[in-house]
């Protein structure tokens, strides 16, 4: 038992450090979910391969960039296996998420934007102005 005190240590003070890749709450579930079916969601990480490589010793939290999980993972495997391939596809669910959030925000600012100019330069009137901003919202929109 003696010897096993120093990981527990170096393991809980990891876990304090570096914190676990939580899920998507129920509204950027939702969001992930809308976009996903619109098409418009960014696969910048991939929630099944996060999973499968969660079986190998912290693969699932180095994949998705957590490190300091994937440290604790690694010293804790194969115990891990247990909870990485969730972790991981978590980690890479919120990864596209928060991709998504930036990606639609910036096209959908440009396309409001563009509207803008052709507003003032009355190549559209106010109504056409109205009408294809809101189209734009809602194109972007993580509402149905």
């Amino acid at each position: 038992m003696k010897n096993r005190a120093p990981i527990i240590a170096v393991v809980l003070s990891c876990s304090l450090v570096t914190g676990c890749a939580s899920g998507l709450n129920s509204v950027q579930s939702s969001e992930y979910k809308t976009w996903e079916s619109k098409g418009l969601l960014v696969k910048d990480k991939d929630p099944g391969t996060a999973a499968a490589l969660g079986i190998l010793p912290g693969g699932g939290s180095f994949y998705t960039g957590n490190i300091g999980l994937g440290v604790v993972n690694l010293l804790l495997w194969p115990a891990s296996i247990l909870w990485d391939p969730v972790s991981g596809s978590n980690g890479a669910k919120s990864d596209n998420y928060f991709a998504t959030k930036s990606v639609v925000a910036k096209k959908q600012a440009a396309e409001i934007s563009e509207l803008d100019d052709k507003l003032r330069l009355k190549q559209i009137n106010t109504a056409e102005y109205v009408k294809l901003k809101r189209d734009t919202e809602k194109k972007y929109s993580a509402d149905y």
